[in-house]
């Protein structure tokens, strides 16, 4: 397939990384740290779900306690944001551990379900904490110190950001592409085989699962401190519902689709909320239900099977003009 072969090569990669430098040139600044911020949430989610087969409604669990880890440090330490948003990783993927130790060895609506169920755990304790976590105020005026450089400003904040969450979606990228990679991809496919092979699909899974994690807050840290505040949002069930509904906009398995969901999805809900609309999930479920039924492969995933068809299409019409071109008269 000609995309999947062009997203292994520099040239897509290269365009990528520009559209990512020129975002907050032509997107107002906070909106294109959301965007850059959920992309990576969900290509994490998408690592579990394309690649690995679990669909999670749990990550709200990692992108917010990451929130919450990467604001406390930050309030009480002084130490430079990098710091603080490397600390709610490790945190993170700390949480995912056991979450992920009793949760891998379900299946399908059982693995969301308590998935779900241990978010909603952590949104009771967020909630209840309140000499913590600041309970329904949530921690307000969580700085961006680095090293005395002023970041206040929301463009350069992006930018100081911006390399952290490259580095996010390289380590994603890795996974998938690596030997790791495609033995998720077998459990995924067929876990039996995947087991008669000698592996242990449960250990195999649980990394995945906190890897995973580790990716969404490290995006839920660079979310927080970009917005100066962590909130009980960023733990609620919706917030995990959001990063599924991106990788299934933009199609599951792709790993990039996810961008893509993320940036229509960001970008309508700027829209709507700009022109005062206050139900956007009205708008936004509709258009899912739309791209659902029409894109069954996602958006990314769509587009890469057309090309792929009409280039197959193409070549044998071009063999046989070279076939009659070479032929003697």
């Amino acid at each position: 397939m000609i995309l999947s072969k062009l997203a292994g090569r520099p040239v897509l990669l290269a365009a990528g990384l520009v559209v990512a430098l020129v975002l907050p040139w032509f997107v107002y600044p906070p909106v294109a740290l959301d965007i850059v911020c959920w992309a990576l949430f969900a290509a994490a989610v998408d690592l579990l779900l394309g690649f690995t087969g679990l669909l999670s409604f749990g990550h709200a669990a990692f992108w917010g306690g990451s929130a919450y880890a990467t604001g406390l440090i930050a309030l009480h330490s002084g130490l430079p944001f990098p710091v603080a948003v490397l600390g709610g990783a490790a945190f993170a993927a700390a949480l995912a551990v056991p979450i992920g130790f009793l949760s891998v060895r379900l299946r399908g609506i059982y693995f969301a379900m308590v998935t779900l169920a241990f978010a909603q755990m952590v949104y009771f304790i967020a909630n209840q904490w309140r000499d913590a976590t600041g309970g329904e105020n949530g921690l307000q005026g969580i700085p961006r110190e680095l090293f005395g450089v002023d970041l206040s400003d929301p463009f350069f904040f992006y930018y100081a950001a911006l390399p952290f969450i490259l580095v996010g979606l390289l380590v994603a990228w890795r996974i998938v592409r690596s030997p790791f990679g495609r033995v998720l991809m077998s459990i995924r496919d067929n876990p039996n085989r995947a087991r008669a092979l000698g592996y242990s699909i449960d250990r195999y899974k649980l990394l995945a699962f906190v890897l995973s994690a580790a990716l969404s807050g490290l995006a839920g840290g660079l979310f927080t401190v970009g917005h100066g505040f962590a909130s009980l949002q960023g733990v609620y069930w919706t917030t995990s519902g959001q990063a599924v509904m991106m990788v299934v906009l933009g199609g599951i398995g792709t790993l990039w689709g996810g961008a893509i969901g993320a940036a229509l999805i960001v970008e309508l809900n700027d829209y709507l909320a700009t022109a005062g609309f206050e139900e956007t999930g009205i708008i936004t479920g509709a258009i899912f239900i739309v791209v659902v039924l029409l894109f069954r492969r996602g958006v990314w995933g769509t587009a890469r099977d057309l090309i792929a068809a009409r280039t197959s299409r193409a070549r044998p019409a071009a063999e046989n003009e070279d076939a009659k071109v070479e032929a003697p008269v």
